[in-house]
């Protein structure tokens, strides 16, 4: 097997591990090495013509992290993260800013789990708590905050009973591709 297909296995089973997880190992730490590490992974994200419009506030704070988490409809989970992802975005109404900061988050949690680091996005709306987000992180003027990457390691604790709300698994390959 060549490097690049060795290379390209690698990035897929990164990409298969890094799903979504809420609940977190609460005596596991995040060092900030490891933060460190995971933004300067992302910042290489393309973006277009190479603007970069995103910044990243590492909150641990739990009255801060609470605060976050009731400025998204289903963010309740990052209160109880041990860190979180602030994820800025230039409040500059371009089309393709917040494309571009979703490629970012994306890479943050590719980048993440390459670390053996679990994830999940909360989004933060409408744009009243992306505001108030904001100044939680005080960001300062012309941010705004629609992604929040709650971060930690897996618990080993059994999960708790019952059925998910949220579909498991994958739809089949051949339901979302094709070739002509």
């Amino acid at each position: 097997m060549s490097a690049d297909a060795s290379s390209g296995e690698a990035y897929a089973d990164a990409l298969i591990r890094q799903a979504s997880i809420r609940r977190f190992d609460p005596d596991r730490e995040v060092t900030p090495a490891d933060l460190e590490a995971i933004v300067d992974a992302a910042r290489w994200t393309g973006s277009a013509r190479n603007r970069q419009p995103w910044q990243v506030v590492a909150v641990r704070s739990v009255e801060m992290r609470a605060e976050l988490s009731r400025l998204g409809r289903y963010a309740q989970y990052i209160a109880e993260a041990p860190v979180v992802l602030v994820v800025l975005s230039e409040d500059n109404k371009a089309a393709d800013t917040e494309f571009d900061v979703g490629r970012f988050t994306q890479s943050l949690t590719l980048a993440a789990a390459a670390r053996g680091l679990r994830s999940c996005v909360a989004t933060i709306f409408p744009e009243r708590n992306s505001r108030a987000a904001a100044e939680v992180v005080q960001s300062g003027e012309g941010w705004i905050v629609k992604h929040v990457l709650a971060l930690g390691y897996r618990t080993t604790a059994a999960a708790e009973e019952g059925q998910s709300a949220i579909p498991r698994g994958r739809r089949p390959l051949g339901e979302i591709f094709r070739e002509l």
